[in-house]
């Protein structure tokens, strides 16, 4: 697709503004004005013919810089280069999912999404509190004194309560009286 000469002349109006805006906010030698001019405006050409560079890919990681990125304070970004103890929320800000994060990059199926310093400190945590331990023993270990060792036998049948004998108590037993359905629908 051939750019006409309005669109040449446009072209040449953003490649300048372009241009002037870089170098208001940079500093540039006045030997390389026409060389930077020269390739914006040979990229707007590029860009408006179609035949413009594929957007550029994510280098694929090597083994190495993927182990670094993994440290148990934290995990280091691929995006941002900076560590996260959990990537799931910094990857939503960026709308990735786990999922498309590791295609992306080239990371294995297996690539944590948690430190691991972070994951046994919230293990722990979850074990003082009881999780991950049937209910009995859970709040059997969490109510001692014992400094969360768990209790023997007869030290726990010491600390249950006595079961009063009440003699006064009375004795009703529930009686069913059976139902009688005489097959119509009500």
């Amino acid at each position: 697709m051939a750019v006409d000469i309005v669109g040449q002349d446009r072209l040449v109006t953003l490649a300048t503004e372009i241009v002037t805006a870089y170098v208001t906010r940079n500093q540039v030698q006045a030997a390389e004005l026409p060389g930077l001019l020269r390739s914006v405006h040979s990229g707007l050409l590029r860009l408006s013919s179609g035949s413009g560079e594929p957007t550029e890919e994510p280098r694929t990681l090597t083994a190495t810089e993927i182990r670094r990125s993994i440290r148990p304070e934290g995990l280091i970004s691929f995006e941002d280069g900076k560590a996260y103890k959990t990537l799931r929320r910094h990857l939503t800000k960026r709308g990735l999912t786990p999922e498309a994060y590791r295609a992306k990059w080239g990371l294995p199926v297996d690539y944590p999404m948690t430190a691991s310093a972070y994951s046994a400190q919230r293990s722990q945590l979850a074990l003082d509190r009881g999780l991950g331990r049937p209910r009995s023993l859970a709040s059997e270990t969490s109510d001692d004194q014992s400094g969360g060792v768990p209790l023997s036998d007869t030290e726990r049948a010491a600390e249950l309560p006595e079961q009063a004998d009440a003699p006064d108590e009375i004795d009703e037993s529930i009686t069913r009286v059976p139902f009688e359905d005489d097959g119509a629908a009500h």
